[in-house]
Order: C-alpha cells, then structure tokens, then sequence
C-alpha cells in the first residue's frame, strides 16, 4: 500500500470523533496523551476528543453556562404569586380541599319574561266619565296616592249634591241633638250622611277629596270632577286613552306594576316538571348576564296545545333589565341529585384567554391559576372538572388572588 495514503485511510476509520492531527516531517511531538503513528514519509499526531454536539449539530460550547440553571422551566413560576399570611387575613381568603359533595342535578330550558301580576294593578272607572287631563305618562315611576287623570262625570256631580245636602242636614241635626229633635230623625240624617259619602267613595273619590268638597261653602263645587289616584307604587306600564273620551266602568286607563320583581315562566314537558319543587333555585341566563330567581309556582294544568306544564319564578329586577316579552334561558334546580366537585361562582374567574381558572395553593401561601372546565351550576355552586378531588383551591377571595398575579406581571395561564 502507497504510504502517502495512510494518512487518510486513518481519518476514515476515526470518523464519527474529533481529530486533531498534523503532518510534520521534521518536528518533535512530546509523548503523553497524544498516540504518535510513523509513516513513513510523514508522522501524525492525533488526539481522539469525544464529540458534544447539539441536536443542530453545533459545538456545545455553552453547556456548563446552561446546565448552572439546574433544568429551571422559564413557565414553571408562571401565573404564580406569595402571599403573606397578613395578607391572606386583610383579604379574607379562604383555602380548602375540594371534596365531592351532593348537588342538585340542573334542568335548562327557555324562558319568557312576564310582570309580576301580584304587584300589578288596573286603574278603571266605576261610573261613566269623560276624561278631562291626563296627569301621568307612559313610563313614569308613581308612588301611592298620586293623581293619574281627572275625569268628570254627571253621576259623581248627582252624589256630590247629594253628600253636600246630607251633610248639612247631619250638621243641624247633631247640633240641636235629641232632646230637640226626634230620634228617628237623628237616625235618618246620620244615616243619609254616611250611604251619601260612600256613594262618592265607591264612584272614585277618596276621603281627601271628600273632605276638600264639603270644607268648601260653594254649592257649585258638585260639578262631577274627580281624579283617579295610584294605588301602589311602580311604573306606569299602559295608558291606552286619549283625552275628551268617555270611558265607561271597567274600561282600563292605567296598568301599574312594580318591575322590581319580575316573572320567569318555563314551559316544561310533565315528567320533567315533576321534578321540580315549589322554592327550588333557579338562574336566569339573558344577554350575558344572570339573575338568581326562585321557583313559586307550578300550574296544575297542562297546555292544551304544547302539553307542557308552566314553571313559575320569581325574579328580583332591581336593575331593571328585564322586561315582559324578553326570551331567557333558566335553568332549575331538580330533586335528583349527583356526586361531583363544585366550588362557589366567586371563586371560579376567567384568565385573559377567557379560560375558566381556579387557583390552586401549590404550597402554604403560593398560588397559581389552574384551568378548569365548567360542568353546570347548583344553586350558588358551579360544579367544574378537570381538577382532581384533594386539591386546596381558594374558595374565597379569588379576585384578590387575581390581582395580585397581574400586579406581579405574570399571565393567568396554565402551562
């Protein structure tokens, strides 16, 4: 074999290392670690270094620089925060395991908004009047005992004349008194002043306006004008009328509802219904927003045309968001219940992604967000998964956690 190629016979065999190598024809090599093979014509030293690449096939030349960091995961913190047990007692929070506990199971269905009718009223006439002045709009708030409309009426003049001369006569009788006046004439002039004042009252007037008419000396003041007053306090809902028409009784000129509580009505199909009892919790879901009702009611006969059974709610209207005609969605708390995780609405929050999280004490004072599915509302609880059953999450005091891990600068992620 030629000489001359040994050289590179060697460096195929050795490939796969790191060989440094010279040819040299005339100098010394110090013998140590180096391995000297003579050739002949020329000598080459070579040193055999194992190879530290990475997986890009780069020299590791920073290997000792990364492995000081010990593996550290730049996420591991991520969403995290220590609080101090000061804190966690100014802000009131509460950290428990979570457990399994019995909830209700939840039955959802649409709903429709109705007024209250028990806190509803109809403003009528009980005698034939013409309307004089609207005193009250469509819309406005009344408190009890204000004026809505001033009607006037040919009866109510006949039974304000009448009350006016009975009322007299009872003046001079009760003055002259018994011993002048016969005893059934006494009678008869109390009596005649008592149905005359109760004619006027049941026509529409009220005591007030009976004792205005009589302190007033004029005959001509029994010309029939009376006002309809409010009889509770609320939004006036309907006033279907125009002014200068005659109304006769019954003929509704106002509808007055207190909107401060409203009704929910569900259409439920009978072995649905019979799950559900009269106080169950419900929630109403509408326009990204949700109201705690109650179930009062449940009608006793079914709907002849959809054979379904109405379930009915109660609702506090407080904002006054809700409105008769609105389509909602609810959902009933039923007598069947489960086994399953569930923790209050206030401790479950949504991460800026719009993930639901809970926050999980990993160690005593250090909190990080963890994901969660929701699963469905008991009540005031929230039933969730995806978090296993042992683990101690803030049950109170959640939005303060939050907080606190935004002001750190960190994301309320999950990694």
């Amino acid at each position: 074999m030629n000489n001359k190629l040994l050289p590179f016979i060697l460096l195929v065999a050795l490939a796969g290392s790191s060989i440094v190598y010279a040819a040299n024809d005339d100098h010394d090599h110090n013998e140590g670690s180096n391995h000297r093979e003579d050739t002949g014509d020329m000598s080459i030293d070579f040193v055999l270094e194992p190879e530290t690449t990475d997986e890009h096939g780069d020299h590791d030349d920073h290997g000792s620089e990364e492995s000081g960091h010990g593996g550290h995961d730049e996420h591991e913190e991520e969403g995290g925060v220590e609080l101090s047990p000061a804190q966690l007692s100014a802000a009131g929070i509460v950290v428990e395991a979570l457990k399994t506990q019995t909830v209700s199971s939840i039955i959802s269905a649409p709903g429709e908004v109705f007024f209250n009718q028990y806190k509803s009223k109809k403003i009528t006439p009980r005698i034939s009047a013409q309307i004089i002045k609207r005193l009250k709009h469509l819309g406005q708030v009344v408190n009890k005992g204000d004026a809505l409309v001033s009607l006037s009426s040919v009866e109510m003049a006949e039974a304000q004349g009448q009350l006016i001369v009975s009322d007299r006569e009872w003046q001079r009788v009760k003055k002259l008194g018994k011993k002048v006046v016969s005893e059934r004439r006494y009678i008869e002039a109390q009596i005649s002043r008592q149905q005359a004042e109760a004619k006027v009252l049941a026509f529409g007037m009220t005591k007030r306006q009976v004792k205005a008419l009589l302190n007033n000396k004029s005959i001509s003041s029994a010309v029939g004008q009376f006002s309809l007053l409010a009889t509770q306090h609320g939004t006036i809902t309907n006033d279907n009328f125009v002014e200068g028409e005659i109304v006769q009784p019954g003929h509704v000129l106002f509808e007055i509802s207190d909107e401060s509580s409203i009704w929910v009505e569900a259409r439920l199909r009978p072995n649905v219904a019979f799950d559900i009892k009269p106080g169950a919790a419900a929630r109403i879901l509408v326009n990204q927003q949700q109201y705690s009702a109650k179930v009062t009611q449940i009608h006793h006969m079914l709907d002849e045309s959809t054979r379904t059974i109405a379930v009915r709610m109660e609702v506090k209207n407080n904002n006054d968001n809700l409105h008769p005609g609105l389509f909602v969605e609810v959902q009933i708390e039923s007598t069947n219940t489960q086994q399953a995780l569930a923790l209050p609405e206030n401790a479950i929050l949504r991460n800026p992604d719009g993930d639901w999280v809970v926050f999980v004490e990993e160690q005593p004072g250090h909190f990080k967000a963890q994901e969660i599915e929701i699963a469905g509302n008991s009540g005031e609880l929230v039933i969730i998964k995806g978090i296993e059953a042992g683990t101690r999450v803030v049950s109170k005091g959640a939005f303060f956690v939050q907080s606190e891990i935004a002001k750190s600068g960190f994301s309320v992620h999950n990694h």
